[in-house]
């Protein structure tokens, strides 16, 4: 059998041990990025394909007559034609909390900075403002603690839950949001979310982007957050309009943000959030996932998608006849 992974330089091959995932299959392409090549080119006569963020349409999966099995490498499936693939009779896998210890010590660590003023402090010691200091230390920044702060979970999953977890063990109170769509239904667990804005002192987002999360946090729901509120963005850009959150950085509507992920990755056509000018903004390249510990057990647990896949056992299942 043949597989074909279509961009294997978004898990940092350089520094994993691949060997789990190459001897699932007699032969494997491990393309870097497609390139200019079309799609259909690249996938005709392999049964498995493994992409990270090359999206594969129905034209693709009509296109090919061998493929089998998809598996993402990541968890989010927003760049596959789902019903396309159930059409064809092809099984669509993803692998699920391979990364949550580095996503959630990233939030938490974005949380750290941006109260604690990080950032301004260490620019304060390169201007020189320490040594021209009269006392011991410098208390320019007011510094809040985690603990009592309210932390508000938009998307509860594995993620979400593990964030709100390590939450508690600050001394968090901890608010979750309810679904898009389920406002209007009462529940003791969760909170509407125009009421988790309006009280939580720090909103990290972990849901996934589909169509009733596109733009969930626009101008009005930050208008709604309180003026020292942070804004925490590890799921995906499209959850948040840019634009919006650059304006109400720069008008100081709320106290500040770490953004993990944007619209469009690499951003190659510019973004709102990368003025430099904008205050108590902290912006990281889709890091949060990427321990190596994290990628290695994604490269694994891709690994054994594919082996449950042709022992008639499919796992981790999306789509597809199976499904």
């Amino acid at each position: 059998m043949r597989g074909v992974f279509l961009d294997i330089n978004t898990v940092g091959p350089n520094d994993l041990d691949l060997q789990p995932l190459t001897a699932t299959l007699d032969d494997w392409s491990l393309l870097e990025q497609p390139g200019t090549e079309p799609l259909q080119t690249l996938v005709n006569g392999a049964e498995v394909v493994v992409t990270n963020k090359v999206p594969l349409d129905g034209d693709v999966l009509r296109a090919t007559e061998s493929l089998r099995l998809i598996c993402v490498a990541a968890t989010g499936t927003n760049n596959i034609d789902l019903a396309s693939a159930a059409e064809r009779d092809i099984t669509v896998c993803n692998v699920r909390a391979y990364a949550t210890t580095s996503v959630v010590e990233h939030v938490f660590s974005m949380m750290l900075t941006l109260s604690r003023h990080h950032q301004q402090y260490r620019q304060a010691v390169t201007r020189g403002d320490w040594g021209r200091a009269e006392a011991f230390c410098l208390l320019d920044y007011p510094i809040r603690e985690l603990a009592g702060q309210t932390l508000g979970i938009v998307g509860y999953g594995e993620l979400g839950k593990a964030v709100a977890q390590m939450g508690k063990a600050f001394g968090m109170k901890i608010l979750i949001a309810q679904r898009p769509g389920t406002e209007g239904k009462p529940s003791a667990r969760c909170t509407p979310l125009k009421r988790l804005l309006a009280e939580s002192d720090i909103v990290s987002l972990h849901c996934p982007l589909v169509e009733a999360t596109h733009n969930l946090i626009d101008r009005h729901e930050l208008e709604q957050m309180r003026t020292n509120a942070l804004l925490i963005n590890t799921a995906r850009g499209g959850i948040v309009n840019e634009a919006a959150l650059a304006s109400a950085l720069l008008a100081g509507e709320i106290a500040g943000a770490a953004i993990d992920v944007l619209s469009e990755e690499p951003p190659r056509n510019g973004n709102p959030l990368l003025d430099t000018s904008i205050p108590n903004l902290i912006v990281t390249p889709h890091i949060a996932w990427a321990a190596v510990s994290a990628r290695q057990t994604l490269v694994n647990e891709l690994a054994a998608n594919i082996k449950a896949f042709l022992n008639g056992r499919p796992r981790n299942v999306v789509a597809g006849p199976c499904h």
